[in-house]
């Protein structure tokens, strides 16, 4: 029995019979992230992973865009701090694609508080304190399609194909 494969049907058939297989999440190195050259290292961690960079900028976020951001947490006593420290220097936003990405995500990233995460996430490994905590990530597929068009424009999303896609996903 040999197996042929068929970019085009492979992609339809993949699309349709593994749900999730498309979905896509928001990431965001925090400044803390950046300033200790960590980008490298969680962008490492996400493509061991399997999944798909389709969506990467380096950005001074401004005061509107991360008001947009965070309107859910704008009656915290923590929001006007969180505010200036996530404009006190560049994020790197990206969007990543994979099988079920946004609950893999969390996971990878770890607890919001660092002294709750575990070893070997993100936020396990390389934070230190809740206020300063390396990374931001979607917490639900309906969070991610609203932070990633907040964040990108659809003409910086690429749509590309890996050349393992079909192999890691054949049934």
């Amino acid at each position: 029995l040999q197996h042929v494969f068929i970019p085009g049907i492979a992609h339809l058939f993949i699309q349709k019979y593994i749900p999730g297989v498309r979905e896509r999440t928001l990431v965001a190195v925090k400044p803390d992230g950046v300033q200790r050259r960590l980008v490298g290292q969680i962008i490492q961690r996400f493509e061991t992973r399997g999944f798909k960079l389709v969506g990467l900028k380096m950005l001074q976020a401004s005061e509107d865009l991360l008001a947009q951001h965070y309107a859910s947490l704008n009656r915290k006593p923590f929001y006007p701090s969180l505010l200036r420290y996530m404009n006190s220097g560049p994020v790197v936003a990206m969007v990543w694609e994979g099988h079920n990405v946004v609950k893999s995500t969390r996971m990878l990233v770890g607890d919001t508080n660092p002294a709750e995460a575990k070893p070997g996430t993100i936020r396990g490994d390389f934070s230190i304190h809740i206020s300063r905590n390396i990374i931001h990530a979607s917490d639900s597929v309906e969070v991610a399609q609203a932070e990633i068009a907040l964040w990108f424009r659809r003409s910086e999303l690429m749509e590309w194909e890996c050349c393992d896609h079909g192999s890691v996903y054949q049934l």
